[in-house]
C-alpha cells in the first residue's frame, strides 16, 4: 500500500554528512588575499568566476563580499570588452 505507516524515530535521525542540505561556510578569497583592486588583466583568476555559459557567478554561491563583486563584474565586463574573455560559450577557438 503506498500510504504505509512509517516509524518516526527513524526517519529523522540521519548524520551531518548525509545531510543533502549541509553547506560548507563560503569566505572571500580577495578578503583572504588582501586584494585592493581586482585587475581585468589577470585572467586566470577572473575565470574562476566565469560559469562554462560564460555567466558571472553570483555572489551568493562564491561567497565574495559585495565590494569586490562590484569590481568583479566590472573586471569580467573590460576584459570581455578587450576579448580576453569570451563574451558566450558559443565562441570557437
Amino acid at each position: 500500500m503506498a500510504f504505509g505507516k512509517t516509524n518516526k524515530k527513524t526517519d529523522f535521525k540521519k548524520k551531518p554528512a548525509q545531510n543533502p542540505l549541509f553547506k560548507r561556510k563560503r569566505y572571500c578569497r580577495f578578503t583572504v588575499g588582501g586584494v585592493e583592486q581586482i585587475d581585468y588583466k589577470d585572467v586566470e583568476t577572473l575565470k574562476d568566476f566565469v560559469g562554462e555559459n560564460a555567466k558571472i557567478t553570483p555572489a551568493r554561491l562564491t561567497g565574495t563580499k559585495a565590494l569586490y563583486q562590484r569590481q568583479l563584474d566590472t573586471a569580467i565586463k573590460r576584459a570581455r570588452f578587450l576579448a580576453l574573455l569570451p563574451f558566450s560559450d558559443q565562441h570557437k577557438k
